[in-house]
């Protein structure tokens, strides 16, 4: 599957209890490549393999992250998907802000430390699987409208800024961790309109060709992490193989 990791090499799928995250997981099951797959989620995983291990933890909280840590122990991890991310909330009333007058500091500040602040956080407490000589890819799940030069339609301001600020950090983790570690790779991925709960309030207007499953998701961001070099870290990528700009 992925020809820059060694055989039976450990993957790490946080978020993993979502509809991207998991599908990821049986993508990666279906490869003898995959030695140890780690699933960390809030809720217990519907997926039962021995190469695969559950962890049900927050990761946007600190003593879940340091739980993480103290559970990997500097060993290396090979592959981490990022697939975490929020985009609306009942509970806290959070919705896509259409026009300025419905911005509020809590509904920025939810959308901004789960998208932006929670993976880069996770990224440095990790960082000691990352160091080295061997392979590692990152990848973590963006979105388009996270593209500044995309930006023509406005409107989703907290979204919109929370995949920017997820950009930004990531690629400037990629230059740090490209000194850590020569092999890395580090990537933003645009996963399309997928069919999950993440995008379910906002389908109607979606063309059924362009509302995509979780399993070709899936697939098709594998495929593209897997024609990837240590020469793209810092780079983003759509679903279907072109890069976007920032």
């Amino acid at each position: 599957m992925f020809h820059l990791l060694p055989h039976h090499y450990t993957a790490l799928v946080v978020g993993a209890s979502g509809g991207i995250g998991a599908a990821i997981i049986k993508q990666l099951l279906t490869s003898s490549q995959v030695g140890h797959i780690i699933a960390v989620s809030r809720q217990p995983s519907q997926i039962n393999n021995p190469r695969l291990t559950h962890l049900v933890l927050d990761v946007s909280q600190e003593q879940d992250r340091q739980a993480l840590q103290k559970e990997l122990a500097a060993r290396p991890v090979h592959f981490l998907f990022n697939a975490i991310g929020i985009l609306h909330d009942e509970t806290t009333q959070l919705i896509p802000e259409k026009r300025l007058d419905q911005l509020s500091f809590e509904n920025l500040a939810q959308t901004m430390n789960i998208n932006a602040f929670t993976p880069i956080l996770l990224l440095a407490a990790l960082q000691d699987s990352f160091k080295g000589s061997h392979p590692t890819i990152i990848a973590s799940l963006s979105a388009r409208v996270g593209s500044i030069e995309d930006n023509r339609l406005g409107g989703w301001y907290s979204y919109r800024a929370s995949k920017a600020a997820h950009n930004m950090l990531l690629k400037t983790a990629s230059i740090e961790l490209k000194r850590l570690n020569k092999q890395s790779v580090v990537l933003c991925l645009h996963p399309g309109t997928t069919d999950t709960s993440l995008s379910k309030p906002f389908q109607a207007r979606v063309p059924d060709e362009k509302l995509f499953t979780s399993s070709f998701v899936a697939e098709q961001l594998l495929a593209v992490i897997a024609q990837r070099t240590p020469a793209d870290s810092g780079s983003f990528w759509d679903w279907n193989g072109q890069p976007i700009d920032w």
